[in-house]
Formats: C-alpha cells, structure tokens, sequence
C-alpha cells in the first residue's frame, strides 16, 4: 500500500511512468488489492462534509442517563436535526464513576444504527468542581483505577480519546515524598511521572487488551503551562497513537485570557510538534454569552489551520444551549455581507422532507461548518513567521497569539528551523542553552531573527556577543508614534538603551514624540554579518499590540514578510492566514467593519475571491521609491502589489493569487 500511495502522489510524472512500466499487470493488480484492503480497514474520510468530519462527546455521566430510551432518542433528534455528525466518542469514566458495560454497549450499538463512527472516551478525574482533582499518581490504589479504566475502555472500542486532564495537580502527602525522593523540582518530577505514566497505565495495558486499539491524548488550550503540571510534550506524543488540540478560546476577559488567534495558532503548533498524529480541534460552547460569532469563529479558525476533525464539545451542549437572541445577537450582524449571519442561521430550514426550527447552538455548528467547507478545499498547506517554542519553555506566555492578532501569521516550532528566511524569537528561546549560537548562524547566512524585549531582558549578557543591547527594568509610558500615529490610550512599554549609530530605530514612541522630549524603540534593527537583528518591543500589558496604530503596525507586518510572502496594511485584530498555493485568508474580529490594503510581495495581475469568483484589481497607487535606513521599511517593493479591501465585521475573506 505505501509503495502504491507514494507512487501515485509522485510530484516527478516521468519517473512515476518509468515506474509502473517496471512493474507487471500482476504486481500492479496486487498492489491495488493490497492498498483496496487496508484502505477498507481505515477509518472512515469525511462523510457529511468534503474536507473534515465533524464530532462529538457525550460526557460518562451523560451516557448513563442514556439507559433510558426516552432520553437517548429525544435528545438524538434535537441534535442530528440541526447539525450533521460523521463520529461521536461515547465516555467511559469521569469524576471517579464508570458506566457500566450493558449501558455502554446498548449506546453505543445506538449511533452505529444512526450511521456515526463510534470511539471512546476516558477523563482521569476524581472531581472536576474540586479544582479538577485529578488521579494522584504516587498511590498505588490509584494507579491500578486508572489501569482499570484503560483496560475496560480498549475492550469496547478500538480508539479511544483521554480528555483534557492527563495532568497532575495535586501535592498531597504522597506526592510531596515522590517529589522529595526524586530530588527534582515540581515541574521536572511531575513531567517524568505523567510520560511514564501514559505509558505504564494507559497505552501499554490498554493495548494488551486490543491490540488494535489507537489510544489518543487531548491537550487543552494551555500550552504554555503544560510542563508545570506534567504533560510532556516531548515525549508523549511519541507513543501515543495521536494527539487531539483544544481551540476553546472563548472570551478572553474569562479566566485563562486566551485570543482569538489561538483557536488557529494551538493546532499548528501541535501539527509541528506530531506531524501527521494531530486529529483534530476541539470547542466548546464557552464565548458563546458574547455573540454567536464568538462561537462560529472558534469553528473556523480552528478549521483554517486545516485539521482533519473537530469535536463540537458536547452533545449535550448541542442540545441544552438553546438559542438567546438577546444574548448572541449583534447589532453588526446581517450587515453588508458579514460572514456570520444570526438571522440567516436562525431561520427554519427543511431537512429529510421535515420543516426545522432551529433551538440550539447545534444549528451556528452546522451553518458555519458548511461555510467553512466550501473554503477549505481551496487553501494549501498553512504557512507563516517561524517562532522557535523550546519543550517545557516559558516565558511571556502565550504571546504569538497575540501577534497573530496583529496580523503577523505564527508558524510555532519545538524545534529550530534552519530553512527559513526569518526567525521569531520570544523569551520562551531562553531555554535552549544554544540559542545565541543559533542566532548567529541565521545572521551569517543572510536571515533575520526577531526578538523581543522579554528575551533580550532574558539573555542580555550573550546577546552582547551579537549586539550591545539593554532591556532591564526601566519603563516608559507612550501613546505618539509620531509619523506612525497615535494611540487611543498611554500604555507602558519596556525601555531598550542601545549604542548610537550602531542600531537603528525603525519605529519609535514617545508621550509625546512629536515635539516631545523623548522617544523609545518599538522596532530596533542591527546588523550582524550578512544579516539583520530587529527588536520587537512588547508592552507590559500584551493587549496593549492593540493600541500600536496602523502606521506602526504595517512596518512591523512589512519588515517580517518575507517567508509569507504577502502581509496586510490596516488596524489590529486583523489576521492574516497564508498557505502555500498562493492563497490566503484575511479575518477582522472587530466589532466595526475595517479598510485594508493586502500586499503580495511580487507582481500578480489580481486577486480572486475564492468563494464568489469576484476579481480584485490592484490599487493604483502613486510610486514612492524606498529610501535608505528605516526608510527602507516605509515604501512598498518594487515589484509588491497592493490590493484595497473592505472587510465587515467579525468577517472573514479568501483570497487566491
């Protein structure tokens, strides 16, 4: 099968034909039986859409009040009649109570009969209202439970999904004496103890059960905490059959502060840590009390990084959030086109013969899933500015997806990438005792390396070795960008002292600048061999990207395009999402509609919409040759194209070139 696969997806035409001509009529019949074969034994493709399966989750607690009849089938109508699923994971254990055989397998045998794929589901939890007590994996009592679980769950279905909480986070007695005995600090201990423990109690037993069982583990949208509570990043995707990435964003004044970008930016990083073993995203109906858009992007974004699935967290949800008006709809909803349209979703709509009313969330899953279906199938492979993310590293947490809001596309990697034009480095490089020689050798061969304040602060002695530059504890408060514009608000940003004439301000900020008394670094470059350094302030307050006006956001977009090939002109919250066949997508989450410009940094005659097939024609803009030193970064290329675009809000558009 693989040397059939590989042969037919050969790029080089005359050595796939040289190749079958080697091979006899019975080989080749051979190798397509075989790969006829193996293909039946996979899992199913996409079925109710062209381009990902859509699924779900029923909770253990919820699958047992599935005994009854009545409630199985009522709340299966509710949910298949507004939205369309290919699979459902059906869970075995939570919160310290299993549900028992009979019901799982009366259940289960259900959505079999309905047409769905049918996998499993495990969440290694005591008591979730209890801070998401988790297992204590220092109790031999408890180890042998969640052995247990694994067993019985590999002996009902041949994949199964462990949910959210394969962590630790408890320091009782037992714990506290493990960690002693280990002379390691919480993180170092509880990392080695959850890699072991994944291994020893869950995959190894639950596959002497079935032996054809996948055992799949869900990370939560956290990523930047995981190693201080033990999900090892480096070492258990490895061994586990696959991995699953949670996109839940939800609103970002809630507890965890995630943006919006994380929905797109968390399963490209996971992709890049487990090529090939990230099966898909996860939400929730978390943002939702916000507007339905806040929901519908989520299901987008989380699409856009082109994951295979995506679980609608969870049936039930999908049948208790009923639809509030008053709650999710938006005075700029239904306006000149917006993406996401609350009335059009809302109306009754005819399926299998039968007239729908729509009552829950189910039905914002459907429509905007189908929308995004129609986009998918057009777009490449993502692409976007490299940032290196060391494992188990720390440090101004969760900042690329805040960059991504500001329409620089991430592209996060635990590895180093030598390939790449352009690397992106934050604090989270400290970790890698290599970093300065790394960042050496990017420069000498002619790249750029980007790095923030929070690094230069973190590796200020080694990066003299490069440039003698400071970043320590003082501060500035600035609002005027002087030729780049002004903010609405004084916010405070770190202060970076450099040597006259050895480095250059490409942007400054000042309170005031213009006919102020002084200024500061928001982007600074230096030279170094044959390449170039810049230095990324960021504020103490991350929101606070937010307020850069568009006049300094465009030179930070332009002076770090070059391995994305295009970047966008225009306010923040704006995103920008690449691929690699000359398409890319632009989404506004604010609440306004938003004039734009999209640059592509090389000749092209247009842009197409994807979706419509609607042309649009370069702007004709006057020629204003670059200049020399920041100057450089103010003018468009000789040879970029620039596009004027309207964007509504909350919209999104694809564009191809």
């Amino acid at each position: 099968m693989f040397f059939f696969v590989s042969l037919c997806h050969s790029s080089d035409s005359t050595t796939m034909q040289s190749m079958i001509m080697k091979c006899t009529i019975r080989q080749l019949r051979g190798m397509v039986l075989l790969a006829a074969v193996v293909m039946t034994a996979l899992p199913a493709v996409a079925g109710q859409y062209k381009n990902f399966k859509v699924s779900t989750y029923i909770r253990a607690q919820d699958v047992a009040r599935m005994a009854d009849d009545k409630f199985l089938n009522q709340i299966w109508e509710t949910v298949s009649m507004q939205v369309d699923l290919d699979k459902i994971y059906l869970e075995t254990h939570r919160d310290a109570f299993t549900v028992d055989e009979k019901t799982m397998t009366k259940v289960k045998k259900f959505f079999l009969s309905k047409g769905l794929e049918v996998g499993g589901g495990i969440t290694y939890t005591r008591s979730e209202p209890t801070d998401f007590e988790t297992y204590s994996y220092a109790r031999p009592v408890e180890r042998q439970q969640v052995k247990e679980v694994a067993e019985y769950t590999a002996k009902l279905f041949d994949d199964f999904i462990l949910d959210d909480f394969f962590f630790i986070d408890l320091k009782n007695d037992e714990e506290i004496a493990a960690k002693e005995r280990s002379g390691k600090s919480w993180t170092e201990y509880r990392l080695r103890l959850m890699a072991d423990a994944g291994r020893e109690l869950v995959v190894d037993p639950a596959k002497k059960v079935n032996p054809k069982v996948k055992v799949i583990i869900k990370y939560p949208n956290w990523y930047d905490h995981f190693h201080g509570l033990g999900f090892n990043l480096e070492e258990e995707p490895l061994y586990f059959d696959g991995l699953w990435t949670g996109t839940e964003t939800r609103d970002p004044a809630s507890a965890q502060h995630l943006q919006n970008y994380l929905s797109y930016n968390v399963v490209r990083f996971f992709d890049n840590i487990a090529p090939g073993k990230n099966g898909g995203g996860w939400v929730d109906a978390g943002g939702i009390n916000m507007s339905m858009d806040r929901y519908a992007e989520q299901l987008h974004l989380t699409m856009l990084s082109k994951t295979p699935e995506i679980i609608l967290w969870n049936y039930m949800q999908l049948n208790d959030v009923k639809i509030a008006p008053e709650m999710m709809r938006k005075s700029w909803q239904n306006h000149g086109g917006n993406s996401f349209r609350y009335d059009e979703m809302v109306k009754p709509f005819t399926k299998d013969g039968k007239t729908v009313t729509p009552t829950t969330m189910a039905r914002f899953a459907s429509v905007t899933l189908r929308e995004t279906d129609r986009l998918i199938g057009l777009l490449g492979n993502p692409v976007g500015l490299v940032s290196y993310k060391p494992y188990h590293s720390s440090g101004e947490d969760f900042l690329q997806n805040y960059l991504g809001m500001i329409g620089l596309p991430m592209d996060m990697h635990p590895q180093w990438q030598d390939d790449r034009r352009q690397i992106l480095l934050t604090e989270q490089a400290a970790k890698d005792p290599q970093i300065v020689e790394k960042i050496k050798a990017q420069l000498k061969k002619g790249g750029d390396v980007i790095i923030t304040t929070g690094l230069l602060k973190a590796i200020r002695e080694k990066m003299a070795d490069v440039c003698e530059l400071y970043c320590g504890d003082l501060k500035a408060i600035v609002s005027d960008f002087g030729w780049a514009g002004k903010s609405e608000r004084e916010f405070i940003i770190p202060q970076v002292k450099y040597f006259t004439n050895d480095a250059w301000e490409v942007v400054s900020a000042g309170r005031p600048l213009t006919g102020g008394v002084s200024g500061y670094p928001i982007l600074l470059r230096d030279t170094y061999s044959k390449g170039m350094l810049f230095v990324l302030t960021i504020p103490d307050d991350y929101g606070n990207l937010y307020d850069y006006p568009a006049g300094a956001l465009n030179v930070i977009r332009r002076a770090m395009s070059k391995d994305v090939g295009a970047y966008i002109e225009g306010p923040s919250k704006v995103a920008l999402f690449p691929y690699d066949n000359q398409t890319l997508v632009v989404e506004n989450f604010n609440d306004e509609a938003v004039s734009l410009r999209v640059i592509i940094n090389n000749k092209v005659s247009g842009l197409r919409n994807l979706l419509t097939g609607d042309q649009l024609k370069p702007a004709n803009l006057p020629k204003a040759p670059r200049g020399w030193g920041r100057n450089r970064f103010m003018g468009y290329a000789d040879d970029a194209t620039v596009f004027d675009l309207q964007l509504p809000a909350h919209s999104y558009i694809g564009l191809g070139y």
